[in-house]
């Protein structure tokens, strides 16, 4: 029999790569295209990276075409995407080796421009 009230389970600690870190930086191991889980469709691409502590961690790469290869040095924020299993960091375009997001070409300026 115990005495006194029962311990207190401790809640979980919060264990990624990315633990208590704002940005990391790291290296492209490889370049990889994920796919969504059941109600969404499409190729995601994602990057798996070593980060500097030394653990690799699997990112997504945002918007539209990359410019990233194997060895390119990237930085990477935490944050997973709800759609991809085991993607749990995000890489910040226009970081590094990273190219920024190219800006859409205004379309509508230019028909408007034409009459």
């Amino acid at each position: 029999m115990m005495d006194g009230p029962p311990e207190r389970r401790s809640r979980s600690r919060d264990h990624t790569a990315i633990r208590g870190f704002n940005h990391f930086k790291g290296i492209v191991l490889k370049t990889l295209i994920r796919h969504p889980k059941k109600p969404n469709s499409g190729n995601r691409k994602c990057a798996l990276i070593r980060l500097s502590n030394g653990k690799e961690v699997c990112a997504y790469i945002p918007g539209v075409g990359h410019n990233l290869q194997e060895h390119s040095q990237v930085m990477v924020r935490g944050g997973r995407r709800r759609d991809l299993q085991g993607v749990r960091a995000e890489v910040i375009r226009g970081k590094l080796d990273c190219a920024p997001l190219r800006k859409k070409a205004k379309k509508a300026a230019v028909k408007l421009a034409a009459k």
